[in-house]
């Protein structure tokens, strides 16, 4: 049985269905029993990109105005990089850089603590990427990253559309899928064996396995359904963001529950003191929902 959770734009709202839920945590239902989906921050132009640091604080981008935001475990919202070249995806790495798609710049760089920025990646065989998307960082700091095109037709600098590795220590910069339409959202297991992959125009989720030099084996069916961004929690279930709200899907990529939000979220991250706070965003806004289980870490 799934239980529908809706937000409306003009004001958190939270709908409580306390009863069923608690019916279904025996199921292990990752919603918590007692959640409410509020709106926690909005007047964005365009939120994406969420991440959470070791302390459980959310970084969030803002691409129509350029921006990262940080928005602590106690509330306070603060800008932490200004002009980002309508930086999309985000993620921390082991040094504690914040790695970054900066999509309007075509490339992915790293900004260090003191707030110095390196270019890590640019180009692919000499030729400019359109428009890094989304990335997942390994665990032995190899960073795979999609490269979409959105918008003008005339951006598109590759052959294609498709997706990269970055190997760890300053290796060069490979391309590890290359059937893909407009692959999006991205994110790997903990266990390193397997990553999900989001194919925006073909609508669907797809799994690949990993090999031990980094490459990726040949994709396979997981969902059949759009998605933007990507996340898992600790019990290895996959969320989605598409039009009708984060669709969360067990191992088996069997849907369990479904979050309604609106407008259509972007993407999804566990942040909070105990990372067991799901973060959505959605357009102009960012909403939060309280979980069962937590992220993976």
């Amino acid at each position: 049985m799934i239980v529908n959770w809706k937000a409306a734009v003009t004001g958190a709202i939270a709908i409580c269905m306390h009863s069923t839920l608690l019916a279904q945590e025996v199921t292990g239902n990752p919603v918590a029993s007692d959640a409410e989906l509020k709106r926690v921050q909005d007047r964005f132009a365009f939120t994406e990109g969420p991440v959470a640091d070791e302390q459980g604080n959310l970084y969030f981008t803002d691409l129509g105005n350029s921006r990262i935001h940080k928005l602590t475990t106690d509330g306070r919202l603060s800008v932490v990089r200004e002009n980002t070249n309508r930086a999309n995806g985000l993620a921390f790495d082991d040094e504690g850089r914040l790695i970054a798609c900066e999509g309007g710049a075509k490339r992915v760089t790293a900004m260090s603590p003191d707030g110095s920025i390196t270019v890590l990646a640019d180009s692919y065989r000499g030729k400019p990427l359109n428009s890094p998307n989304d990335l997942w960082i390994d665990d032995q700091g190899g960073i795979y990253f999609t490269d979409p095109n959105y918008g003008d037709p005339a951006n598109l600098t590759q052959d294609g559309e498709h997706v990269y590795y970055l190997p760890p220590n300053g290796g060069e910069l490979r391309r590890v899928v290359s059937d893909m339409s407009k692959p999006n959202g991205i994110i790997g297991t903990p266990d390193n064996k397997h990553i999900y992959i989001a194919d925006t125009a073909l609508q669907k989720v797809f799994i690949f396995d990993v090999q031990e030099d980094g490459s990726l084996g040949p994709k396979k069916d997981f969902v059949d359904s759009g998605s933007d961004g990507l996340t898992l929690d600790e019990k290895g279930n996959l969320y989605t963001t598409w039009r009708e709200g984060v669709a969360i899907y067990n191992s088996a990529g069997e849907q369990i529950e479904l979050i309604e939000i609106s407008p259509m979220p972007t993407n999804v991250a566990f942040a909070g003191k105990d990372h067991q706070t799901l973060y959505i965003t959605a357009r102009p806004s960012v909403y939060s929902i309280e979980m069962a289980v937590k992220g993976q870490r």
